[in-house]
């Protein structure tokens, strides 16, 4: 148990699942786990360990920015021994080829800060995905006829952006989407050596200003988490 996850110890499975939001986290262990159960409602954010084709899997949600997705990565990885965490969450998109409801899979995480700044100073640390979990999920989405899109992100540290200008360079320099906690995710996998990856499905666009209407969100959504879950067991 840990300040901000009230699991006890052997709740937390080898393989975790980070949504932002917990009532994603309930929705997705209720939907894709066998036998899940409630581990976590330390502040409202849910976690539910089951299984996923015999395999153990925790679903945690991790809050909304980096700040937020750091505590509960450092305590899973640190208190918890997790060694797989993928973050499955939403993005906006930022390439005109990029569409609503396709999923990208973050190569790279490009930010202006993270939560890891001060460890790094000068240093421009590039933090990157898992190759394999990476290469895993590209091919579970290609299996799955799903449009998907490998390479760089941004990870923001406002949803409210007022740099119109940084948006273009971003744009200019092929970033896919833009979206705030995967930076820090890779920067603390780093460090401990651990495996991760973002998954993220498109819900709305800079470019275009489409948005996928909520009645469509859980279907488009589930492709991602099934995603993630093969790539974990690949």
């Amino acid at each position: 148990m840990t300040i901000h996850i009230g699991a006890e110890k052997g709740d937390i499975a080898p393989t975790v699942l980070m949504p932002g939001d917990p009532y994603r986290a309930k929705w997705a262990a209720e939907t894709f786990l066998q036998d899940a159960r409630c581990i976590n409602e330390v502040r409202g954010m849910f976690g539910f360990t089951g299984t996923w084709n015999g395999n153990p899997v925790t679903i945690q949600g991790s809050g909304m920015g980096m700040p937020s997705l750091s505590i509960y990565a450092n305590e899973l990885i640190r208190d918890c021994d997790a060694q797989t965490l993928i973050r499955i969450g939403s993005c906006g998109g930022m390439q005109d080829s990029v569409g609503i409801r396709d999923v990208i899979l973050a190569m790279t995480a490009s930010s202006l800060s993270t939560p890891s700044r001060g460890i790094f100073k000068e240093l421009n640390f590039a933090p990157c995905a898992d190759y394999g979990l990476l290469s895993a999920a590209a091919a579970a989405a290609r299996a799955k006829g799903v449009a998907t899109h490998v390479g760089g992100i941004y990870s923001s540290d406002v949803f409210y952006d007022e740099r119109p200008d940084l948006n273009e360079q971003m744009m200019r320099h092929g970033i896919l989407g833009v979206e705030m906690e995967a930076a820090e995710l890779y920067n603390l996998a780093a460090r401990y050596g651990r495996r991760a990856l973002a998954v993220l499905t498109v819900s709305d666009h800079l470019i275009t200003h489409e948005a996928l209407p909520a009645e469509d969100r859980e279907r488009s959504f589930g492709d991602m988490v099934e995603i993630a879950l093969t790539a974990a067991f690949t």
